[in-house]
């Protein structure tokens, strides 16, 4: 099945839900215009549909081929890549400057995400060259961005994030990768590293590697940890000591080459400072992490359309209220229904945290406002992990679910179903598991600035409520009683856990991490509706599609947000209800 890039839903979520126009008010978007965008959107969607969609099936049988430290990616990719790079989609969300198009990273993140629908094996490769572009922007010296920025931004170069080794994991700071001074100003980088996607391959001339090592006499665990550009090839052409000596064979993503990475004095040299690698990599990570929620929505996208695909194609039974005796499309049976609505619900609230998220994260960064820039930053600080994690979950919930539509034939992979939720499974696990998330957000963000990231976000919700209450529409006030009572156990849980013990925040976590995404969900899907009614009112664009918005709005609060209460009696289960059943230290 064809993929087709959700040009209507994502503007309108950029438009109207995420408010994107309204960073031009910062000043650093001057060229910024709801045409450019159409325009932006427009020609991403031929890219997506008609040259990175056609090889995901491709990416996914042949896979990558590793070959005496020489990988070759999948038939297609290498001249789709050129056709990315010749776009100039790279530098989409990057300063001018450097040879970026300067534009918002909502924006960014809209193209991002019909990239990850299309091909999400192809679209890891320039996720993975965003993070380390963000990296070089907050932390390189003056010469490091003059030197590699450019051909970053361009597409000519790509990057990589080397942290994870064979004994560590996720925990960072156990890593034993070495960096020796060199006397002039460089370093020798030892040590092998795990896990590292594009790593190597044959699209680019050269690959620039963000690796974390370790110095001479450094301090133990996370605070000894530097971080250090390894290019593939020196400035003088001349080979770096740096290798694939494997690649992994995984479930899903097969197009994308994840290698093990071998550095044998390899010279690199030292971003930022000597020890703070853990800052420039959270640089990196809190890029990654927006940009692997990104990828949640994107697969849930692409498993959506191939499922609807099939109902309207498929054929079973007698559908209830149709006429003739059948059999009819699947499509016609409520069940089916029911599956495909609350599929398409969820993904258009995924969309709009991670938009959100980037929007945030832009007013953080232009806003000439002290105080709206520290509002923002605190927004977009609690919405990354929920974003990362919470609409990771949705995209391997719903490329399950888009196997389920299909019956058995969705068990055979010649369908190309299968190959959805395998790909989207490996989304909840890297970048920080789900559960590191969810740590951080019960850790981090819900004491951040004295708790005043929910207060912010509680006053939002309130604005919202008031708004559908007071609407003419039928359909709006129900949806601010569904949507307060679901802000209600929101704060019920935040308050617990504020005043809870470790262990007990800790079993919370991940609840309350689901709670907050589907009550932010819920919130910015009633955002939709009160602006699909208000264009209904001023006559503005496709009223079925107004109509929509505000139908998939009532959907989703009736079977989602009225959840919350019992959301809320998961999160406070005390830790003993856990340990007593015998699981754990002995």
């Amino acid at each position: 099945m064809s993929y087709r890039a959700p040009v209507d839903d994502i503007r309108f979520v950029l438009e109207e839900v995420v408010a994107v126009d309204s960073l031009k008010a910062t000043g650093a978007f001057d060229e910024f215009s709801e045409d450019l965008a159409q325009a932006i959107l427009d020609e991403a969607a031929k890219l997506t549909n008609d040259v990175l969609a056609p090889i995901n099936r491709t990416g996914d049988t042949q896979g990558a081929r590793l070959d005496d430290g020489v990988v070759t990616t999948p038939d297609g990719f290498k001249e789709a890549y050129a056709t990315f790079v010749e776009g100039g989609w790279q530098g989409l969300q990057f300063p001018v400057d450097h040879g970026g198009m300067g534009l918002p990273k909502a924006l960014g993140v809209a193209v991002l995400e019909m990239i990850q629908s299309a091909n999400m094996a192809f679209g890891l490769g320039p996720m993975l060259t965003f993070g380390a572009i963000e990296a070089l922007l907050a932390h390189g010296s003056t010469e490091q961005q003059e030197m590699y920025l450019p051909k970053l931004l361009s597409g000519e170069w790509t990057a990589t994030m080397n942290l994870t080794e064979p004994h560590a994991g996720s925990d960072v700071g156990a890593l034993r990768s070495r960096a020796e001074p060199n006397g002039d100003g460089s370093w020798s980088v030892s040590g092998q590293k795990i896990y590292i996607t594009w790593g190597e391959h044959d699209c680019t001339d050269n690959i620039i590697h963000l690796v974390l090592a370790r110095t001479p006499d450094s301090p133990a665990g996370t605070k000894g940890i530097s971080l250090f550009l390894v290019p593939k090839f020196l400035e003088d052409g001349s080979r770096n000591s740096v290798k694939a000596i494997g690649l992994e064979h995984k479930l899903g993503i097969h197009g994308s080459p994840t290698c093990t990475m071998e550095y044998a004095n390899a010279t690199g040299w030292l971003i930022g400072e000597e020890n703070a690698g853990m800052r420039c990599m959270f640089t990196m990570m809190n890029s990654a992490r927006m940009n692997v929620g990104v990828q949640g929505v994107g697969i849930a996208e692409r498993a959506y359309q191939q499922a609807l695909a099939y109902a309207k194609d498929r054929t079973q039974g007698r559908a209830v209220g149709m006429d003739g005796p059948g059999p009819h499309a699947i499509i016609n049976h409520p069940d089916i229904q029911r599956s495909l609505v609350m599929m398409r619900a969820k993904i258009m609230a995924a969309r709009a945290i991670c938009m959100a998220c980037a929007v945030a994260a832009d007013l953080a960064e232009h806003s000439d406002d002290p105080d709206e820039k520290a509002a923002a930053k605190r927004r977009e600080d609690m919405l990354i992990p929920i974003a990362k994690a919470w609409s990771t979950d949705i995209g391997v919930a719903v490329a399950s679910e888009g196997i389920q539509i299909h019956g058995g034939m969705g068990f055979i992979e010649e369908t190309g179903a299968a190959q959805h939720l395998r790909d989207a499974r490996i989304a909840p696990i890297y970048e920080g598991t789900n559960g590191i998330q969810a740590i951080d957000l019960v850790g981090r963000k819900l004491s951040m600035a004295g708790g005043k990231a929910f207060e912010e976000l509680y006053d939002d919700i309130e604005q919202t409520i008031e708004a559908c209450g007071t609407s003419s529409h039928p359909d709006l006030p129900p949806l601010a009683e569904r949507l307060e009572d679901s802000l209600d156990s929101l704060k019920e849980a935040v308050s617990w856990l504020q005043q809870s013990d470790l262990e007990d925040k800790l079993i919370g976590a991940t609840p309350f991490q689901t709670l907050a995404g589907e009550v932010i969900g819920g919130w910015m899907l009633c955002v939709a509706a009160v602006a699909a009614r208000r264009r209904q009112k001023e006559n503005i664009g496709d009223p079925a599609f107004a109509a929509s918005q505000i139908a998939l709005a009532n959907v989703y609060a009736e079977a989602v947000l009225t959840l919350s209460p019992s959301r809320v009696d998961d999160i406070t289960m005390s830790h003993d209800m856990f340990t007593a059943v015998g699981i754990g230290a002995e």
